[in-house]
């Protein structure tokens, strides 16, 4: 009974279905969703804001989020006119498709900055905060489902709070959350966090009850994770990047538990955290954005002590798992806001190793993780940058070949960067893995080209590289071939010289 998750009884006459809940939304306002990689969504609302604008015409809402929504709801804002402005993270076809047309324009926002950012103007506050529960406390405080995301901030700062109540999430979540927001600056005391488990807030979003004016129920799970199993390719990725970290504590710079992991969300990422279950290394700690299957099958493994994340987003087999076995896991991981779990003062200080998805990178090292041909959006560069400029090891993983072998991820120069040559510690495709730590930008060339770069491109790329270094610089270019690779790809559907020369 949703009556049992509501204990604050006041609240129960604020219960109302959502076509009705959306009247306190109007156009051209400020919402902040809850949502996280497809975790912890809004489910109702939505769906009912696209009804709205369907009737009263474009809305025109500036939408913040934690990250990716599920269950179509981008896609479904964008096409339903219900958008003007999107933030910080998306990863829904619709969504990208008005993006890249501009008839909704994106802001991609390190996911550790939004939260800052809406702190810093006072003048502008959120007008309505959208957020999936699992229950209200005796005090009317907000308990998140499998996010935390953005969620708290949101509640901070907004005039008015929507509540989602969803009862396919069980109520039993309740104690994984750990809801803990910087003060306001200036004056800022450090964030005394020092060890992953460690908690520093409460299990529950704060919110004074008189400013949430509407709940509505839902029973959706929330969308399943879309990573593939393992392939070979990804597999070798794994094994390149498990045989590196053997050698440095070989080496003597790490431990069998080596320092806290961080692993992006996608299939490249989840394969890799997969490879570290048929290590040796135990006692390891997860200090990330987002906890995928191959956490669990790593926590199930007992290599994994402990986890610490802002969401869960997991197939839909492992969240059935998850949700059995509640109990299990309840000491092994929280969910925190994404400022926190994103945070670059404690990403230093706990001394992460960081592994990341790029769509490219160069020779020299620079990472494009967002624009396909450095024009159009892909999904947005996410916590990415917040990890790699902090992190004790900054490693980048792709598939050396997309689109059938006719593109290459390593090129001359990226046609955008997310990530500098500064930010990048180790490269890795399936053909093998560069340590750039420590040397000159033609050293990086020469072992990007020689370890990194697919068979068919090799011999393309140490011939610009060559050429490059006759002409002279400290990061050898020939600018008018710089993006030659991705000109010939957009003109002849190749980046094969060969192709070109058919055609």
């Amino acid at each position: 009974m949703w009556q049992q998750r509501i204990r604050l009884s006041s609240l129960h006459n604020k219960v109302m279905p959502a076509e009705q809940a959306v009247q306190f939304i109007q156009a051209g306002m400020t919402i902040g969703m809850s949502g996280f990689t497809r975790a912890g969504d809004s489910k109702a609302i939505p769906i009912a804001l696209a009804a709205k604008a369907a009737t009263q015409g474009p809305l025109n809402l500036t939408l913040f989020t934690g990250a990716s929504l599920g269950n179509n709801s981008d896609g479904l804002m964008a096409e339903s006119n219900v958008l003007a402005r999107r933030s910080p993270f998306q990863v829904d076809a619709t969504m990208r498709r008005a993006i890249n047309q501009g008839k909704v324009l994106f802001y991609d926002q390190h996911l550790s900055e939004l939260a800052e950012h809406l702190r810093a103007e006072p003048g502008k506050p959120i007008d309505v905060a959208v957020i999936e529960a699992v229950a209200i406390t005796e005090d009317g405080h907000i308990v998140p489902s499998t996010s935390v995301g953005n969620s708290a901030s949101f509640v901070a700062q907004a005039k008015q709070v929507i509540v989602e109540l969803n009862t396919a999430m069980p109520a039993e979540l309740e104690g994984f959350h750990d809801v803990y927001l910087p003060k306001k600056r200036p004056g800022r005391a450090p964030i005394p966090l020092t060890s992953v488990n460690q908690r520093l807030g409460t299990n529950a979003i704060a919110v004074d009850p008189e400013r949430i004016v509407a709940i509505v129920l839902t029973d959706t799970l929330d969308s399943p994770s879309t990573a593939t199993p393992p392939d070979s390719e990804t597999q070798s990725i794994a094994q390149h990047i498990v045989r590196f970290l053997e050698n440095e504590v070989a080496e003597g710079r790490l431990d069998h538990s080596l320092l806290p992991l961080q692993v992006g969300i996608g299939s490249i990422a989840n394969a890799v955290t997969q490879g570290l279950v048929e290590s040796d290394f135990k006692d390891l700690t997860m200090y990330s954005e987002v906890l995928q299957d191959s956490a669990f099958h790593l926590l199930e493994s007992g290599q994994l002590r402990f986890a610490s994340a802002s969401s869960i987003t997991v197939t839909a087999p492992m969240m059935q798992h998850f949700f059995s076995h509640l109990d299990q896991y309840r000491d092994r991981i929280v969910l925190r806001p994404q400022e926190i779990s994103n945070h670059p003062e404690i990403v230093r200080r706990l001394g992460i190793i960081a592994i990341n998805a790029a769509l490219e990178f160069d020779l020299y090292g620079n990472v494009n993780s967002t624009h396909v041909s450095g024009t159009k959006m892909m999904n947005g560069i996410g916590g990415s940058g917040d990890f790699a400029r902090n992190a004790h090891l900054s490693i980048f993983v792709t598939k050396s070949l997309a689109k059938g072998g006719a593109i290459s991820r390593v090129v001359p120069m990226v046609s955008h960067v997310d990530h500098c040559e500064h930010d990048v510690d180790i490269l890795v495709t399936e053909q093998g893995l560069a340590d750039l730590r420590g040397l000159a930008p033609r050293e990086r060339a020469e072992l990007v080209i020689q370890n990194c770069v697919h068979p068919d491109y090799q011999a393309a790329l140490q011939d610009y590289f060559e050429r490059a270094c006759q002409r002279g610089g400290h990061t050898p270019h020939l600018l008018e071939e710089a993006l030659s690779w991705h000109l010939r790809f957009e003109e002849h559907g190749s980046m094969h010289q060969q192709e070109t020369a058919k055609a």
